[in-house]
């Protein structure tokens, strides 16, 4: 398992309109997509920043990812994503290595990518995503 580049870097925010306005008139970035990724209850805001991508991630409930991070830690760094050429194998890798997982397969995430997390337990503290286009 090797990843080929930092995919993007995902920020919790409790206000995605309000934090779209910082990241393009404080810092001057453009943001190039929104989408709502129903099935992770989270409405998403992508930036480019070189080759790297920011992820800003609004709870669309409560009781969501997100949302249940936003109330124990508050809005910040939420996860790292990794590029691979095949995020479940590097699931897979990962897991013969004795990662925790969160998840077993890759799911559709944003993007059209398929993702995989693995656990902040078995990562250092940081909730780590593995994505591929396949």
């Amino acid at each position: 398992m090797k990843p080929t580049h930092i995919e993007h870097i995902g920020i919790a925010v409790a206000n995605l309109e309000e934090s779209i306005a910082y990241y393009e008139k404080v810092l001057g970035l453009s943001c190039y997509a929104i989408e709502e990724v129903k099935d992770q209850r989270v409405k998403t805001a992508f930036f480019w920043v070189g080759q790297t991508k920011i992820e800003l991630l609004e709870s669309t409930d409560p009781e969501g990812p997100i949302g249940k991070f936003i109330e124990k830690k508050g809005p910040g760094i939420h996860h790292i994503a990794f590029a691979m050429a095949n995020a479940t194998e590097a699931l897979k890798e990962a897991e013969a290595q004795g990662v925790q997982l969160i998840d077993k397969q890759s799911r559709a995430g944003a993007e059209g990518l398929k993702i995989g997390f693995l656990h902040p337990k078995s990562t250092g503290g940081v909730l780590t995503e593995l994505c591929s286009k396949e």
